[in-house]
């Protein structure tokens, strides 16, 4: 796999995919459908799976829902940790760990909830950039890591 091979305008491929992924959260932060909108690739068919919930197909669709989880979240923010990139020709991943502070549905009154997730974020190179085709979040269920797990 690729990492840092130069790219136009002096910015290799992984920094223009990490870039293209701070996008897609300061989009969900934002609540900016537009902004949302821009970072995602139409077609072929891009999948968004977030905690919890069924898979979501197609552009349309998770516009839809995107428009919904907007207005029904007054609040949110991400931390990122653990993020790793990687890059083979035009396709590439993100792979984070979510810490999402946020208000709302689920939150104490008048209060904020937090949560984590691990997310994947795959991306393909367009003419226009890096688009956004693939996002999956999955909760984490056990703060504990391997040794708990096994113990």
């Amino acid at each position: 796999m690729t990492q840092e091979q130069p790219m136009g305008r002096g910015l290799t491929k992984q920094t223009e995919v990490t870039n293209a992924n701070t996008a897609f959260y300061n989009a969900f932060e934002a609540g900016d459908l537009d902004l949302m909108a821009a970072v995602w690739l139409p077609e072929p068919d891009p999948v968004c799976i977030h905690p919890g919930n069924a898979a979501i197909y197609g552009y349309s669709e998770m516009m839809r829902a995107w428009a919904m989880i907007f207005a029904n979240t007054p609040y949110i923010q991400f931390f990122l940790t653990d993020v790793q990139v990687r890059v083979d020709e035009d396709v590439a991943y993100v792979t984070c760990t979510e810490n999402v502070l946020s208000s709302g549905e689920g939150a104490p009154e008048e209060g904020f909830a937090g949560g984590k997730a691990l997310a994947t974020n795959v991306f393909r190179r367009t003419s226009s950039g890096w688009r956004l085709w693939i996002h999956h979040a999955s909760p984490v269920l056990s703060s504990g890591g391997p040794l708990e797990e096994a113990e």
